[in-house]
């Protein structure tokens, strides 16, 4: 392995050990996105925080409306903010007035994926769920299967399938370039790119993070003074880093409700 910058062949072995020996993901590699098993290959960490994640909604939400008030309790005003939020700004601004049954759907899935995105910088669990792809194909096809079923049981599965891939008002020798366009766009790159965009911001996060903290406790662990000064930087780099991920976090959580909004707001649409 060639040295790493500012580091002696020699420092670098010892770096090395002095990681190992520590605990330290070293050299960090892709292995790092895909924790130890806890009880064989169905029960991994990743299995654990999702159930974590499940349990600390449902207390959450049960305790806030176990006793519900006019005057409404801390706890209670949180739960009805985001519900708030999420009918007003999300369902009833993609869908209109057919948002509504919705809603508490789209709030479950947007807490549901706050939390197991924000698993992301809790002190010892330091990564995301969704930062493995697995689980955002999970979300996007609940959402996507959701989409499907809801228009195909409004218009028919006819209609709906006519709607969805056949433009109106187009000269029909266009159809045949048009089709398989809309087809793709309808039935591969929505849910491919809902999945996608949720896994890759998390990915990168998490990398991003990992890097930084890795550096600086390679930094910290050189035999040249400059060189451990310089780790004081990419530990604020972390710390900022993780600040930032936060609000990367709540962002795509509400970037993938508004998409699944959209979607199937279209998919109750008379005309596509």
């Amino acid at each position: 392995m060639p040295a790493r910058a500012g580091l002696s062949s020699a420092e670098d072995d010892t770096v090395s050990g002095q990681l190992v020996a520590a605990g330290l993901p070293w050299p960090p590699s892709v292995e790092d996105f895909y924790p130890p098993d806890v009880a064989g290959p169905w029960v991994t960490k990743f299995t654990l925080m999702i159930w974590l994640a499940v349990g600390l909604l449902i207390i959450f939400f049960m305790a806030t409306y176990r006793n519900p008030k006019l005057v409404p309790s801390k706890g209670q005003w949180m739960a009805e903010s985001v519900y708030g939020l999420v009918r007003d700004n999300i369902a009833r601004e993609q869908m209109g007035k057919d948002g509504i049954r919705f809603a508490p759907y789209f709030t479950v899935l947007f807490c549901f994926i706050v939390v197991t995105n924000l698993f992301g910088v809790v002190p010892g669990l330091q990564i995301s769920p969704n930062s493995h792809i697995a689980f955002p194909i999970v979300l996007a096809l609940v959402s996507y299967v959701m989409y499907l079923y809801i228009g195909a049981r409004k218009h028919g599965l006819a209609r709906y399938l006519k709607q969805s891939l056949i433009l109106p008002g187009v000269p029909w020798p266009m159809h045949f370039l048009l089709i398989p366009i809309e087809f793709l766009q309808t039935f591969v790159v929505r849910p491919v790119t809902l999945a996608v965009r949720l896994f890759a911001n998390m990915f990168a996060g998490h990398l991003i993070l990992l890097v930084f903290t890795v550096g600086g406790f390679v930094m910290l662990a050189s035999d040249n003074l400059f060189v451990q000064i310089s780790s004081l930087a990419a530990f604020l780099m972390a710390i900022v880093m993780a600040f930032f991920e936060v609000l990367v976090a709540l962002l795509q959580a509400y970037v993938f409700v508004t998409l699944t909004a959209n979607y199937i707001g279209s998919s109750l649409a008379d005309e596509h």
